[in-house]
Parts: structure tokens; sequence; C-alpha cells
């Protein structure tokens, strides 16, 4: 089933479980919240880029990529709220009263212990669970590794190329997607023809180094960085090799799934020795791939 993703004005209020978050990255405290709701509450864009934009964190993933994640859980709603100036001025009763209840009618509400809403972020959880025309879940904060899974956490693991770790904090692979543009066509003269996205600077990446991962579903073997054997100036590209699969992608959205960090970048002395490095990469990015299953979406 795909989701309804509906903006709060065009809410048909009917009897709701909803689960309320920012929820970026959907990761295992987030679906442990989502659990059991038929609908998802969220706010786009995120709520510090528009109450303190100097501070607001680079994303883990856009929109797109969380409804898609949203709906593989199971929900049937996803209503959107847009976030600006006007509704960051709600009073957290109000919220309450008139969102939840009169607009959505929920009758169940699902959030994290840290969850926090209303003007100057005075709403929490005791002040949900003190509500009698709704009852309210509280989810307790989930550690994996020994540590609490946060989205600052996995956005700091993404960045520094553990995307294996930031997968068991996610409960899947960490996913960035772009429209595939023109390189140097260096990669097919090599005999490994790349699709390249150019990454946003809104969104966090991976690490400089090569990747296994799949790309629309296609095992692949990615390498993130400036290809320092070359004198390029290009700055950063994410270039996919797609294993055995030889479709032109120009101008065609790429979504990418990584899995495992294979090595971090490199220069190489010459061509050859550069050449020989991507064919133990592959063969590493294949065998990786062939033993887990491609990641949906």
């Amino acid at each position: 089933m795909t989701i309804k993703v509906t903006p709060l004005p065009e809410v048909a209020r009917r009897p709701r479980s909803v689960a309320i978050g920012t929820f970026d990255g959907v990761h295992v405290g987030h679906r442990h919240v989502i659990e059991g709701a038929d609908t998802v509450l969220t706010f786009d864009p995120h709520p510090l880029s528009v109450i303190r934009p100097e501070a607001a964190p680079k994303l883990i993933m856009p929109f797109e990529i969380k409804r898609d994640v949203i709906d593989g859980l199971g929900v049937s709603e996803l209503v959107v709220i847009p976030f600006d100036r006007e509704f960051s001025s709600i009073e957290a009763e109000e919220f309450c009263s008139r969102i939840l209840v009169e607009e959505l009618g929920a009758e169940q509400v699902s959030v994290g212990e840290n969850f926090r809403f209303g003007k100057r972020a005075k709403g929490d959880p005791e002040m949900l669970a003190s509500r009698e025309e709704f009852s309210t879940r509280v989810m307790p904060l989930v550690e994996v590794d020994g540590e609490t899974v946060s989205s600052t956490r996995i956005r700091a693991l993404v960045a520094a190329g553990d995307v294996e770790a930031a997968m068991r904090c996610l409960g899947a692979p960490f996913l960035l997607e772009g429209t595939v543009v023109e390189g140097d066509r260096r990669g097919r003269t090599l005999g490994f023809p790349t699709a390249n996205v150019v990454p946003q600077e809104e969104y966090v990446y991976p690490g400089h180094g090569v990747y296994a991962a799949f790309a629309n579903g296609i095992p692949a073997a990615v390498n993130v960085g400036v290809r320092p054997t070359f004198e390029t100036g290009r700055g950063v590209l994410i270039e996919s090799y797609l294993i055995d699969h030889a479709t032109d992608l120009y101008g065609r959205s790429l979504r990418i799934a990584f899995i495992a960090r294979l090595r971090g970048e490199r220069r190489f002395a010459s061509v050859e020795e550069l050449v020989a490095q991507m064919h133990r990469d592959v063969d590493e990015a294949r065998d990786l791939c062939a033993s887990f299953s491609a990641p949906q979406p």
C-alpha cells in the first residue's frame, strides 16, 4: 500500500492512532514510536531550520526518502505540517486541542520520551499524557552498540564513513538520492563507467571512501570523494559503478543504499595500479551485495 500524504488543512477528521515526530532518518527509535500507528504526523522543513537556522543540522534524508521509508512500515497515512514561523508560535495546549483532537480525531498518540512541541518547546510527553481525549504511549530511547540512538549520532556515523554502524542505528541502510550528471567520462575509459551524483550540501553523505552499495537496487561499488589520482578540480562526486549492468542513467534519479565501507579514498601512483584496485573493490562489493538482500525502497 502507498501511504496517502496529506497536508494538515486537507485532513478529514476520523479516529486515528497518531505517531508524532520529525523522524529524520526514521531510525530504530523512530520505528518503535511509529509501530502500531495508522497515521504519522511530521513536519517539513525541519523545525530548527525555521526556529534557529544557524543550528539547523544537515538532514539524514530528504522528504521523499522519508516518505518512502515510512510507507514501508505499514502505516496508512502521512500527515505533513508545513513548519513555518506561524506554526512555531502555536502553544502546546492549542496543538493538543486543535490539531490532535479537533482536526485529526486522535484517540491514541505515540511519541518518543524526548519529544517536545509547541511554542518554546513547552509541550512534552507528560503534558500529552495528562490529556483525557486520547491515550498516550511514550517510547523510551533505544540503545544500539551501547549508545543511545539519535539522528545526531547517525549523522556523525555517516559523515565518518561508518555506514555499517549507521545501518544498525537506522534499522536499514543509509539512503542517498540524486540526479545522475555527466562526469569526466574517465571511468568509461578505465572499464568502469559510473553514474555520478553531486551531493547536496543540506544533506549528510558518507565520508570519502569506497563502498559496497545498491544503486536503484543493483549491486554497486561506489566512490565518494575527489578522485585524487587525477587533477579534476570538480569537487566531491558520488560515483556508482553498477556491477554487471550497463544502462545509461544520465538525467535519471539514482537512489543509493550504502551497506559497507571497503576502504578510504587514496591517490595511486599509476592508472594501472588504480585499475587493479578497482577490480578488487568491485569483486569485494559483489560478494558483499550477494550476501545482503537488496533494500526496499
